[in-house]
């Protein structure tokens, strides 16, 4: 993980101003913001919210509601690999709950946790859009559906 320096805020600093040209309103920059902070710190540190409030002029409370708000926005440091599981109706009961309690006991990774090799972090979806191939997960960018334990022990191998 990149770490928070004064070289880097200025970096973030002068992206921000390039940005909020581009948009109508400070709040609208927002976003855009946040994947560039993201893109330098590796998440939306609490340096990078108080450098995007000193820019726009925007609150840091109001600027951690809205990055907390989206499931796309890491706010805190995360592994190398994301994996997003939906729990929602369909994957739970297809399973999903299990495949949660399986990442825990087989690689230590609890629901907003991290593996203890920094490989994998494990988020918890309401809903990716695959009810009919449930139990489904998206990792990094990539869309897995009807997921066993040994399915997702194959997936998870060919990320290293």
């Amino acid at each position: 993980m990149p770490q928070v320096t004064t070289e880097r805020l200025k970096i973030l600093r002068g992206k921000i101003y390039e940005l909020m040209e581009l948009y109508p309103s400070y709040q609208a920059a927002l976003l855009p913001s946040f994947f560039v902070a993201e893109e330098i710190f590796g998440f939306i540190s609490p340096e990078a919210i108080g450098e995007i409030s000193n820019v726009t002029g925007v609150p840091a409370a109001e600027i951690r509601g809205v990055a907390s708000f989206y499931a796309m926005y890491k706010t805190k440091p995360m592994g190398r690999h994301i994996i997003q599981l939906c729990t929602n109706v369909s994957c739970m009961i297809e399973g999903a709950y299990d495949l949660v309690e399986y990442l825990k006991e087989k690689y230590g990774l609890t629901p907003g946790g991290t593996t203890p090799d920094g490989r994998f972090s494990l988020v918890i979806m309401e809903c990716i859009g695959a009810c009919g191939t449930a139990p489904a997960m998206i990792l990094d960018t990539d869309s897995y559906e009807n997921l066993t334990k040994d399915r997702l022990d194959t997936l998870l191998e060919s990320y290293k």
